[in-house]
């Protein structure tokens, strides 16, 4: 084991980075409901719980997961059934267990997570459970209680004895495969990723439009557009692909953020993935967006510049700053309509920003002029209109509206020094939140290329179902 402990500093350093499709471990390491569990029960060594348990009135936990079947279709599993969901309604979860004592897949999370066997089965015949021989690094978010568990679940004189990861790098011991059967045997140590609630989606009803070259999907908040190198399953091409039957999987040519819903294109071939591509170099494709804003914006075209760092939060500033990227887009509507009442918050697992008045809000139509990561949420939070349930952006511009001058790129900014302004810029940074959870109030509602020969809209977005 020597090469491979060694290897632990260098690999683990760059982080454990899942764009899961509801939510990754950054937002879980950072729960206050990560439990620790001890090592003489034959439970998790660490997961991620709901702070109440789950009901599942609907289900016998004594059903037989024997009479569940599996059949392949283009390599992926069929199942004839409903996946029974939840009786509670909160986010999608994704727990994460260290298996401490070696057993079937299935009886193991039935235990750790007090899930019916039924439940459990039905997520691992929809590809819901994943492993991997050794544990990712939490993020550098975790708590101190976090980190010391992993580093005993990980240390070298702990691996050195696992006869089966010898002969494995780090990151090949890292890597995660799908369980594929209830029976499966998971050894002491293997690491778990069980999602309980991201096959609740009828993709196919998702669809807007089939052609030969491309698929539009109307994306549910909360997912991710396209996977990654560690994580190539969970992803809304993945599950287009399968709701269509197609053996040959969807490719992704452009994306959103995941707490955004609306159109997205995705093509069925190499050949019109570079064709799209193209098509948004040469500014051929134009999308519009509602966003749903906690204050009132001005009609006509807003421009920011966007520091140049491929890190969230975005930060933009009104003036002019060399190296930074030009963000324009134009409002074309802005009107007034009811706040979301708790019911549809609850429903669409809309986080709480603690904006002071909830009367009502203003739905934006917005033609994005330039396409940057976060570009409409940084903007709009950055006008003091920030969009609702936004918790990474909206506090930050709380605090401007309560102490104008807090934002080094805003109007009323305060620092007269580099120096200061170095300062101010992190104290700024501290203000923002958290990565929403599931949605917010923005839609990508239209998508169209060649001056309209191809026009796309989505369904009526998530805050209109509770107006009249």
């Amino acid at each position: 084991m020597g090469s491979a402990s060694a290897g632990l500093v260098s690999i683990f350093s760059n982080g454990y980075r899942s764009l899961s499709a509801p939510v990754s471990w950054r937002t879980l390491a950072s729960s206050s409901l990560y439990k620790h569990y001890k090592r003489n029960s034959k439970s998790a060594v660490f997961s991620c719980l709901s702070s109440s348990k789950i009901e599942l009135s609907c289900l016998s936990s004594k059903v037989d997961v024997a009479q569940t079947t599996i059949t392949s279709v283009n390599g992926y599993h069929k199942y004839d059934r409903l996946l029974p969901c939840p009786s509670e309604n909160g986010p999608p979860r994704v727990e994460h267990l260290v298996v401490s004592e070696g057993g079937p897949v299935l009886e193991y999370i039935c235990k750790s997570l007090d899930l019916p066997p039924l439940f459990v089965a039905d997520l691992i015949h929809f590809g819901a459970v994943y492993y991997a021989l050794v544990c990712p690094q939490p993020p550098p978010s975790a708590t101190p209680e976090q980190i010391r568990i992993f580093k005993e679940v990980t240390a070298p004189s702990v691996l050195s004895k696992r006869t089966s990861i010898k002969g494995k790098t780090v990151r090949e011991a890292q890597k995660t495969f799908r369980i594929t059967h209830v029976e499966q045997f998971v050894e002491a140590g293997t690491y778990l990723r069980v999602h309980t609630r991201c096959y609740e989606i009828d993709w196919k009803s998702r669809i807007i439009a089939v052609t030969d070259s491309y698929v539009v999907l109307d994306k549910p908040a909360g997912t991710s557009v396209g996977g990654t190198s560690d994580n190539i399953e969970e992803s809304c091409a993945t599950f287009a692909s399968r709701a269509l039957g197609f053996s040959t999987p969807l490719k992704t040519t452009h994306q959103i953020d995941n707490c955004t819903e609306g159109c997205v294109v995705l093509a069925r071939t190499k050949e019109y993935c570079s064709i799209f591509h193209g098509k948004i170099r040469e500014k051929k494709v134009k999308k519009l967006y509602l966003a749903l804003t906690a204050a009132p914006v001005p009609i006509g075209i807003i421009t920011h510049y966007m520091r140049p760092i491929n890190v969230a939060p975005r930060l933009v500033s009104e003036d002019f700053i060399k190296g930074w990227y030009l963000c324009k887009l134009e409002v074309m509507e802005c009107k007034e309509v009811p706040w979301p009442d708790p019911v549809i918050q609850q429903k669409y697992c809309i986080e709480d920003s603690e904006w002071p008045s909830k009367d009502r809000a203003y739905e934006c139509k917005i033609n994005l002029l330039t396409g940057r990561t976060h570009q409409v949420r940084a903007q709009l939070a950055a006008c003091g209109a920030p969009i609702v349930g936004d918790s990474m952006y909206m506090p930050a511009a709380i605090a401007e509206m309560a102490n104008p001058g807090l934002n080094p790129f805003g109007k009323y900014k305060k620092y007269t020094t580099e120096s200061d302004k170095e300062i101010a810029v992190t104290k700024w940074f501290a203000w923002f939140g958290k990565e929403p959870k599931v949605a917010i109030g923005l839609q990508a509602c239209q998508i169209s290329w060649d001056d309209g020969e191809h026009f796309y809209e989505a369904r009526s977005p998530w805050w209109r179902s509770g107006m009249a």
